[in-house]
């Protein structure tokens, strides 16, 4: 097995997990959210995730942890909070991603393919 075929069962395992989180269940796409989608492209949307994830996620210290990802106004948001990729606290608890040091690149694309997985099941569903 490989390092991609490693990381997709990884993420598969993570998000089934996450299914049985009423709370992590309660976020899903709205229609205006699919609009923004449809309009800006899955590749636009994967660069502010990237963004979100490298200037809220990546650095060591983050004062307002708990408190940096908004519930609304950005699909990748709603991902965030689907896929406790929300904040670092959610990070470590989920995902085993440890706190109090700067994010590696591979956990940023770790990170940053559990939440597109997730917006394109969203989309499908």
């Amino acid at each position: 097995m490989n390092n991609k075929e490693y990381e997709m069962i990884k993420i598969e395992n993570v998000l089934e997990r996450l299914a049985k989180s009423k709370f992590r269940t309660s976020f899903h796409l709205k229609d205006k959210d699919l609009d923004y989608i449809d309009k800006k492209g899955l590749d636009i949307i994967n660069n502010h995730a990237r963004d979100f994830i490298y200037k809220r996620l990546s650095p060591a210290v983050i004062p307002n942890d708990g408190k940096q990802t908004p519930t609304k106004n950005h699909p990748v948001f709603i991902a965030q909070h689907a896929t406790a990729t929300c904040c670092r606290k959610c990070l470590y608890k989920w995902h085993k991603i440890g706190m109090n040091k700067e994010l590696s690149n591979e956990e940023q694309d770790y990170i940053l393919k559990v939440i597109m997985t997730w917006i394109e099941r969203e989309m499908k569903s």
